[in-house]
């Protein structure tokens, strides 16, 4: 056989086994599309009363929240413009977030020790790609957070009515002793 001829079987065989190959790619593909399709298209099961499997479940509530490591920020960016247009307070409860939306209010919670305050987003950042959020100095006083801390960041959903509670007692300002004597609210 000549070189020629040899060359020409390779180039043969190998295209027939790409073909091959290939066949057995795309006949797997639809096996699993049909059993996906099988799965989805299927009736429900209906318990039948009285059985245990009849009793309604109810799915955990799940929400998003991103665990890692926080900074706060205050000092020389204090006055400036935030990426929401207001102007940066370093004594308000605020944070900054590369993603969640400007307005929106996170529980950030202090891993070490537990403490946990309620903060509105209103910047980006942080800029260090190490961490996930940057705090206003009043924030990292509240969790206990000098330099950096590991902290847990829940998303405030409207549908999570224990959470939504517990912001709106956050919020609701306590006003000194005297100021309810004058309204009549005390004693």
């Amino acid at each position: 056989m000549s070189i020629l001829n040899s060359s020409k079987l390779r180039h043969r065989i190998s295209s027939e086994g790409n073909i091959s190959r290939k066949r057995r790619r795309v006949s797997l593909l639809a096996v699993a599309l049909g059993l996906t399709a099988t799965v989805v298209a299927s009736p429900p099961v209906v318990a039948k009363p009285g059985s245990p499997s009849a009793k309604p479940t109810t799915s955990p509530k799940h929400h998003w929240f991103e665990i890692g490591k926080a900074s706060w920020y205050g000092g020389k960016f204090n006055g400036r413009e935030t990426a929401n247009g207001e102007r940066f307070d370093m004594n308000a409860l605020t944070c900054a977030h590369r993603s969640l939306p400007l307005g929106s209010w996170v529980r950030v919670t202090n891993l070490h020790n537990k403490r946990t305050v309620f903060l509105r987003v209103n910047d980006r950042g942080p800029m260090a790609e190490s961490l996930i959020v940057d705090l206003s100095y009043a924030a990292a006083q509240k969790l206990g957070i000098s330099g950096l801390g590991r902290v847990k960041i829940e998303e405030v959903s409207p549908n999570d009515e224990k959470m939504a509670e517990a912001l709106e007692a956050s919020l609701k300002p306590i006003g000194p002793p005297e100021w309810s004597m004058a309204k009549g609210l005390g004693r």
